[in-house]
This record gives C-alpha cells, structure tokens and sequence, in this order.
C-alpha cells in the first residue's frame, strides 16, 4: 500500500481547526498591539491588516461554510490563561509577556468569524495546541483522522499546531491563502518549511474538492 499526504477529505472523518483568530491579534485594537507606538502602527501592522481583512478573513469565512455544509466538524483554538493573571501560561508566554485574561474580550474568536454555540472552542496557553489542551483525547472522541488547519499566526501557532498533528498521526491540510503571519516573506517562508509535514491547498482547491465529494 503506498502511503501519501495527497488524499482528499473524508468529511465524517474531517475536522477544520481555525488557530487564533481572536480579537488579541486579529483586531486593531487588541492586546497584542496594546504597547505599539500609534505613529508607526500603520508602517508595522497595516499590511498584515489588510492582507487578513481583505483576503484572508474572507477565505476563512468561505472555508467554514463549506465544511459546514459537508457537514465537517468547524473548531476554534484562542490563546487564553485559565486564571486572570495568566499563572497557568506558559513559560514562553510569561517571557513573551503574552496574558489573555480568562473570560476578556481578547479571548474571544473575532466577531466576524464567530462560532456557533455547539462548535468547540479550545483555550490554550502555549504555541501548539497539542501541548496544553486536551485536543488530541477531542478530536479522537469526535472520529476525526483528517484536521484541516487555518489562521494566525502562519509562522507560529499554525506552525507548530500542523507539526505536532503530523507527529501524533493525523493526515495534515493547510489551507495557504487562509493564514496569515505579519509579512508576505515570513508566510512563504513558513509554507515552504512545513511543507514536507502536510498537504497544502489553496482555499478554492479545498472548495472545489469538498464540491467533488459531494456529488
């Protein structure tokens, strides 16, 4: 039996996992731009703004309406601490100076993309969301043997979420024009380097394979 990376959805055995799209980075106004000088704000984030507003976001959301319709199982990862003053985070993030208060607004999935009241939505305090939650026992439990990744940051959390999935058994499918990281080079870069861990596809290749499973 030849084995490969390159095999199309099984949506009863699929889930899409949206990585961070919350309002501490996703939004101009959240916690992780908080320090950022007003005056250069634009010159260091107003291309990452407008790349996710106008081209990213827009494929997400066209993403989860076609898993939703396949009847693929939509999930959501949010950078948030258990505790209020993030004691529970990870080293990593205490020195990062990373805190997403339990319950803030910053913990929220953005407005745009928000999930539905029966659609898993998994808190973590670390880059991978394999390392501090629960996810793996998940998405076992839910039959899932395909994960479908997108969102922020590519070079990141999506990074490190795509890696650990291919280590702990999962077929891996990143969806490129779907995540987005705070350049154009640092998002190829990335893509070049995880290729070898997953399949990757544009959000219209995703789209017009899930068109083809369903007929």
């Amino acid at each position: 039996m030849t084995l490969s990376r390159d095999i199309p959805l099984v949506p009863d055995q699929s889930a899409l996992l949206f990585i961070d799209v919350q309002n501490f980075g996703a939004e101009r106004k959240g916690g992780e731009y908080a320090d950022a000088d007003p005056a250069h704000f634009d010159a260091k984030y107003g291309w990452f703004f407008s790349h996710f507003e106008g081209h990213v976001l827009p494929n997400m959301q066209r993403l989860r309406g076609a898993c939703r319709r396949a009847g693929i199982e939509v999930m959501y990862t949010t950078i948030e601490s258990l505790t209020r003053d993030g004691r529970d985070r990870s080293l990593d993030y205490k020195i990062t100076g990373f805190n997403v208060p339990k319950g803030s607004w910053d913990a929220k999935v953005i407005d745009a993309l928000a999930p539905t009241d029966d659609e898993i939505v998994i808190p973590k305090t670390s880059s991978s969301v394999f390392i501090s939650t629960n996810i793996d026992y998940v998405l076992r439990n839910l039959g899932v043997r395909q994960l479908v990744i997108s969102g922020l940051l590519t070079d990141q959390c999506v990074d490190s979420a795509v890696r650990d999935a291919c280590d702990m058994g999962y077929l891996v499918t990143v969806v490129t024009d779907a995540c987005a990281t705070h350049s154009a080079e640092r998002h190829a870069a990335s893509l070049r380097l995880n290729r070898g861990y997953c399949r990757q596809v544009t959000t219209d290749q995703l789209l017009s394979e899930l068109d083809e499973t369903a007929l």
